[in-house]
């Protein structure tokens, strides 16, 4: 087997790619291991992709090596390919995905990377784009908007944007339309909504646990929509939200709607924007997909 570190250069201030070196210089299978560094958004993806063109039958891992945008682009690069499995060595700004497993340091023995198992891992089709984690609108979409702001300016992102990102929103997202169908009924008749997830993993922005019932395995999507609320409401249900309390929050049902599905159609108005796993992407009328086992991923021995 071949083993492909992608390694964002600007993950964990710099610090990945030297770290990924040293790593792997100590490995038996140091001479099948390859590291690339991107170039910039989207070259991971269309590096994986010619990578696997120009070697067609060679057993592959790609070991993301970065935050959850760059394990969505390498997932992108490798989806319905057999002979491909994907891991991460998660040392970016943001790394919600991996928390399903238990956390970044399951995957930071680089070693247990290369000889770590595989399990099939379900993807969320939106378009021609594939989302291991998160689509996300509403409220979230305002913070994710403020968090590539500041990784434009300053190269990456950090936890101050995740707070300047609420900041944000509690001043101009606090009501926003949008109407969600899933599996082609419509969950919020008023067309209005504080945020809603659209989930395949259980974390979102750092720290919120907005699926906490996700199994990235299942089959099914896990969608949860929150009608819009004051700010002082939102204040007293923040840390139930972000403990992953809410849907089994008694102070919280009136405004939660949740459920499992295959399908979700979202219609909006011209302007509106949702968050693919951290990428903002302009689109009133899309519709998200689940595709299981969609790809394989390597998990290591907790």
């Amino acid at each position: 087997m071949k083993y492909v570190f992608i390694v964002n250069p600007v993950a964990g201030d710099g610090r990945g790619v030297e770290a990924i070196k040293a790593a792997y210089e100590k490995s038996p299978e140091k001479s099948d291991c390859t590291v690339y560094e991107t170039r910039g958004v989207g070259d991971a993806t269309e590096y994986v992709r010619k990578w696997i063109k120009d070697n067609p039958k060679e057993e592959v891992r790609f070991i993301a090596c970065g935050g959850d945008g760059t394990l969505n682009e390498v997932f992108n690069g490798a989806v319905g390919v057999d002979n491909a499995s994907v891991t991460c060595y998660p040392c970016g700004s943001g790394n919600d995905f991996v928390k399903v497993f238990g956390g970044p340091e399951v995957f930071m023995d680089v070693e247990k990377l290369l000889h770590a198992t595989t399990q099939p891992l379900d993807l969320l089709k939106v378009g021609d784009r594939y989302s291991n984690n998160v689509v996300n609108f509403g409220f979230d979409t305002t913070v994710a908007i403020t968090i590539n702001e500041d990784r434009e300016k300053n190269g990456h992102g950090s936890k101050s944007s995740y707070t300047k990102g609420i900041i944000r929103a509690l001043l101009t997202s606090m009501n926003n339309k949008a109407k969600v169908y899933a599996d082609g009924r419509l969950l919020n008749p008023d067309g209005r909504m504080l945020l809603c997830t659209v989930a395949n993993g259980q974390y979102v922005g750092g720290s919120f646990k907005c699926a906490p019932k996700a199994r990235v395995d299942d089959g099914l999507i896990e969608v949860c929509l929150i009608k819009p609320i004051s700010r002082l409401r939102f204040v007293r249900i923040l840390k139930p939200y972000t403990n992953g309390q809410h849907l089994d929050d008694p102070g919280m049902k009136d405004i939660v709607t949740y459920c499992q599905t295959k399908k979700v159609e979202v219609v909006a108005p011209d302007g509106f924007a949702y968050s693919l796993d951290g990428e903002i992407i302009y689109d009133n009328h899309f519709t998200v997909e689940m595709v299981p086992g969609a790809i394989r991923l390597a998990v290591p021995k907790q």
